[in-house]
C-alpha cells in the first residue's frame, strides 16, 4: 500500500493548535526548533512510506505465527524494526535524562501517527514500548531504571502491558494473578494474561513485561494490585519462566501478535516490584493514559490512510455520467455524493488530529511547567501545570473514544468510495476498516471512556477545565464573527457550544446515575464534534490571517478554511440533535425486559 505523510498539515496543527513555539520555549523542549521538527517529520515520513507501508498488506495476509512458544513475524518486519531502532526513533519523546532526545510528546505523536497510518499492526509495538518507558521513568526504582530503561529507550528491547485476564477484562480489580515475595527481594509471579499486544516476537533481543498481580495478603479490588517488571530474559541471560501459549485470530491487525501469556508454569517467574506494594494501578495508569492518547491517534492515523486510499481511487476511477449532465462517464471524484463523502473523511480526520495533538501538548505542559517563584504560583508555575493536567485529563477520554469512532467511520466511508471493489480484499480498502475496529475496544472501551468523562472528568476541580475550554470556544466564535470572510461559520459553532453547554449542565444536575450513564456516549460525541469544529475554526482564523498577510501556501490555507466551513455546515448540526439522547434519561433503555429483548 502507498502512503504519503501529511507533513504540511501536521506542522500547521503543531504550530496553531499544539503551540509548538510555546513548547519549544520551555527548557525541557529547547531541542524542538522549527528546523529540527521539520527534519524529523520529513525523515519519519520516509520511514513510514518506504519501510512500514510496503509491509502493511504483507502482514495482513501472512499474520504473526506461533510455534513451540516462539512467535515469528511476517517477512520483512524484523528487518524493518532494526531500521527503526538504528534511526533512534524509539527515544524521540523521552527525556534526555533517560537517554532520549527530549522532544515534546506532541512531536512524538506526529511521528507515531505517520508510522501508524503506514502500518497500524506494526506501530503497536512502538506504542506499547513508549508507554512502558513512561511508566518506568515515573515509578520504577533507580536500580530498575538503570537496568531496563536504556535498552527500552534505544529500542533494543520492547515493552508490554499485562492487565487483562480471562475473568478480568474491564473489571481489572477482579484479576487473579499472584506475586510471592522472594528472599532476594524479587517476587515470583504466577498467572495468565490474555490479549497481550506484542507479548512475544522475534524482532528484539528482550521483552520487558509490566504485569499486574496481587501479593498473598493483598485486599480485594484495585487497591490490592501491585505492578511487576518481568523480563523475558533475566539479567544473567537465562530465560525467565514465562511464555506465549496462544495467539488470537483476529478481525484485523493480523501482523500484531496478540498473545496469551503464562507466567510461572514452573513457579519460577522472576518479577521486580515497580513502585510501592498496592500501588500498581497508579503506576499502570501512567502507561494507560499514554496509551489512550495514542489509541486515539490510531483513529486519526487510520482515517488519514483510508482517506488517501479512497482519494487515489476516486481521482482515477471513471464511472457514470454526472447527475443532470451529459451522458459521458466521468471520474467519480466529480460526483457530488462522492465529494461529500471525501470531504466528510477529510474534515473528520483533520478535526480529530487537532484534538489529539492538543491533548498531547497539554500532557507536555503538565510535565514540564517550572515551579513557581517564591511567594506564589505565578505564570508558568504549578497553577499552569495543574491547569494543563486538567485539560489533558478532560481531553483524554474524548480523544480516545471520539477519534477511534471517527477512524471506523472514515474507514467505512472510504471503503464506500470504492463501491463493490472496496468489499474485495485486493484493493486494500477493507483492511483499514478491519484494523480500525479494535481501537474503540481496547485501552478501555469507548463506553467506559464516556462514563469516565461524565462521571469524573466533568466534575474535576469543580468543572473548571470544561468551563475554560468552553470560554476558549467562545473566544474563537468572536474571532469568526469579526472576520468578514469567516463570519458565516460563527452561528454554527455558537449553536453547537450552546447545546453542549446545556447538556453539560443537565448531566451535572441529574440525580439518577442511570440517567447520567444513559447520556454518556452521545454526550462524548457532542463534545468531540464541538471541540473538533472549534479547532478547525481556530485553524481557519490563522489561515485567513496568513492569506491576508501574504504568507504561506494559498492553496493549503484556502483548503483549511473550506474544510472548517464544511465541518461547521455539514457536521456541527449533529450536535443539537444529540441533545435529546443525552438528556432523555435511562427509562427508554430499560423499557423492555431482558426476556423481551431476547424474544
Amino acid at each position: 500500500m502507498t502512503y504519503a505523510a501529511p507533513t504540511a498539515e501536521q506542522r500547521f496543527v503543531l504550530d496553531v493548535i499544539a503551540d509548538l513555539p510555546g513548547l519549544a520555549a520551555l527548557p525541557a523542549y529547547a531541542n524542538a526548533t522549527p528546523d529540527m521538527v521539520d527534519a524529523i517529520l520529513a525523515e519519519s515520513g520516509k520511514l513510514a512510506a518506504n519501510v512500514f507501508a510496503p509491509l502493511n498488506s504483507v502482514g495482513d495476509k501472512v499474520h504473526a505465527k506461533l510455534a513451540d512458544g516462539v512467535v515469528t513475524l511476517p517477512p520483512g518486519f524484523a528487518e524493518a524494526y532494526k531500521l527503526y531502532i538504528e534511526g533512534g526513533w524509539a527515544g524521540l519523546g523521552v527525556a534526555e535524562a533517560h537517554g532520549g532526545q527530549g522532544l515534546p510528546f506532541a512531536v512524538a505523536v506526529a511521528v507515531q501517527e505517520q508510522l501508524t497510518s503506514a502500518n497500524m499492526a506494526f506501530a503497536l509495538c512502538m506504542m506499547l514500548s513508549q508507554g512502558a518507558i513512561e511508566a518506568l521513568a515515573a515509578h520504577a526504582s533507580p536500580e530498575l531504571q538503570e537496568r531496563y530503561l536504556a535498552k527500552l529507550v534505544s529500542g533494543e528491547w520492547t515493552g508490554t502491558m499485562n492487565l487483562t485476564e480471562p475473568s478480568a477484562g474491564s473489571d481489572v480489580g477482579a484479576l487473579k494473578s499472584r506475586a510471592f515475595p522472594h528472599a532476594d527481594g524479587s517476587y515470583r509471579i504466577k498467572g495468565t494474561k490474555i490479549f497481550i499486544t506484542w507479548g512475544e516476537h522475534d524482532a528484539a533481543d528482550n521483552i520487558v513485561h509490566l504485569v499486574l498481580a496481587r501479593l498473598p495478603d493483598a485486599p480485594a479490588g484495585t487497591k490490592g494490585i501491585s505492578l511487576f517488571l518481568c523480563p523475558k530474559f533475566l539479567p544473567d541471560g537465562t530465560r525467565n519462566d514465562l511464555r506465549c501459549v496462544g495467539l488470537e485470530h483476529k478481525l484485523g491487525i493480523h501482523a500484531s501478535p496478540t498473545c496469551t501469556m503464562s507466567f510461572g508454569d514452573n513457579d519460577n517467574c522472576v518479577g521486580y516490584l515497580v513502585g510501592a506494594e498496592g500501588a500498581g494501578m497508579r503506576a499502570m495508569f501512567t502507561m494507560m493514559n499514554n496509551a489512550r492518547v495514542q489509541v486515539g491517534l490510531q483513529g486519526v492515523a487510520i482515517a488519514e490512510a483510508a482517506t488517501q486510499h479512497a482519494l487515489g481511487w476516486a481521482r482515477t476511477r471513471v464511472q457514470s455520467a454526472k447527475f443532470g449532465g451529459s451522458r459521458e462517464p466521468v471520474r467519480i471524484i466529480e460526483h457530488a455524493d462522492v465529494r461529500r463523502t471525501l470531504m466528510t473523511c477529510r474534515a473528520l480526520t483533520e478535526a480529530t488530529r487537532a484534538l489529539v495533538y492538543l491533548n498531547a501538548a497539554a500532557v507536555d505542559r503538565a510535565h514540564t511547567s517550572p515551579l513557581p517563584p517564591a511567594g506564589g504560583a505565578g505564570s508558568g508555575g504549578v497553577a499552569d501545570a495543574r491547569a494543563a493536567q486538567g485539560l489533558a485529563d478532560l481531553l483524554t477520554p474524548i480523544s480516545k473514544a471520539w477519534a477511534t469512532d471517527v477512524g471506523v467511520e472514515v474507514a467505512s466511508l472510504a471503503l464506500q468510495v470504492f463501491g463493490g471493489m472496496g468489499y474485495v480484499e485486493e484493493t486494500g480498502a477493507a483492511q483499514f476498516l478491519r484494523d480500525a475496529r479494535i481501537a474503540p475496544i481496547y485501552e478501555g472501551t469507548n463506553g467506559i471512556q464516556a462514563l469516565d468523562l461524565v462521571g469524573r472528568k466533568l466534575a474535576q476541580d469543580g468543572g473548571a477545565h470544561w468551563q475554560e475550554v468552553f470560554a476558549e470556544v467562545s473566544d474563537t466564535i468572536h474571532d469568526l464573527a469579526t472576520s468578514p470572510a469567516l463570519a458565516g461559520l460563527a452561528p454554527w459553532l455558537e449553536d453547537a457550544l450552546a447545546a453542549t453547554k446545556t447538556a453539560t449542565l443537565w448531566l451535572a444536575a441529574a440525580n439518577n446515575p442511570d440517567d447520567v450513564a444513559a447520556g454518556a456516549t452521545p454526550y462524548l460525541r457532542m463534545m468531540g464534534l464541538t471541540l473538533g469544529g472549534w479547532l478547525l475554526a481556530k485553524q481557519a482564523v490563522t489561515a485567513q490571517a496568513m492569506l491576508a498577510a501574504g504568507t504561506g501556501d494559498p492553496a493549503f490555507l484556502n483548503a483549511k478554511i473550506a474544510t472548517a466551513r464544511f465541518f461547521a455546515e455539514q457536521l456541527l448540526p449533529q450536535v443539537g440533535a444529540l441533545s435529546g439522547p443525552v438528556t432523555r434519561g435511562a427509562a427508554g433503555l430499560y423499557a423492555i425486559s431482558e426476556e423481551g429483548l431476547a424474544a
